[in-house]
């Protein structure tokens, strides 16, 4: 029994989030961050960095990969070839210790961002991921992160949340052309917070490792929300 307590006191999550421009990856201990490296590049470095950022975090915190108790990573929705690289590795990672695989709503993280620079009083927290031209992939969350609309592609216009009175909390990559076109007075747009971050799923991911809500190693996909388009 003395051994099980001490094993609760010490649950380890590897958490990985590729879906943005954004490399991003932290190991948390039973729910807080213990450390994290991350780097947002135009030129999408994900395959370079991301396993040299996982030996680095594990070295520099002397955690090692048995000492794991799950891999966490960013489900989406976001760019199809990060996505990818993320998922890929959570599962190898998960099929050689042999340990569970969390999915995490990347949307959802960048929501988790905004109320932690934000002072919430009420009003609805909107996460928006760059697609192409006008369109972007959102949803709206409540201040508990309760997600209180599907999330969607959707293509923004004068009329976006027209029908919306209370504060709305912009936060994303895409706030510069969403500000063109969003502009009445209730909405907010945080520009500190533009990528998801890693940092950001510790917390996440071990609520639902407590909950023993995992994915099916072998079978599970990232959350495209779109077809994969080759642009030529």
């Amino acid at each position: 029994m003395q051994s099980e307590t001490s094993n609760l006191l010490q649950m380890y999550i590897l958490n990985i989030e590729t879906a943005t421009k954004n490399c991003s990856v932290s190991l948390a201990k039973n729910g807080e961050t213990i450390l994290y490296k991350e780097l947002a590049s135009q030129g999408y470095s994900h395959a370079e960095k991301l396993h040299v950022f996982i030996e680095e975090i594990l070295n520099e915190t002397s955690v090692g990969f048995d000492d794991l108790n799950a891999i966490a990573v960013s489900k989406g929705p976001g760019s199809y070839t990060g996505l990818r690289i993320g998922v890929s590795a959570a599962k190898g990672l998960c099929y050689a210790l042999d340990i569970p695989l969390i999915s995490v709503d990347t949307l959802q993280v960048l929501a988790k961002q905004a109320l932690s620079v934000i002072d919430y009083d009420g009003g609805y927290i909107i996460p928006m991921i760059d697609a192409r031209r006008m369109e972007v992939y959102s949803a709206v969350y409540d201040g508990t992160l309760d997600r209180i609309t599907e999330v969607k592609a959707e293509i923004l216009t004068e009329n976006s949340y027209v029908e919306c009175s209370e504060p709305l909390y912009l936060v994303g990559d895409c706030q510069e052309k969403c500000k063109t076109v969003l502009t009445k007075n209730n909405f907010h747009f945080i520009t500190e917070i533009v990528f998801p971050s890693a940092n950001e799923m510790s917390a996440l991911s071990y609520e639902k490792f407590t909950q023993n809500n995992f994915e099916d190693v072998a079978y599970f996909e990232p959350f495209y929300l779109k077809d994969f388009l080759l642009v030529k």
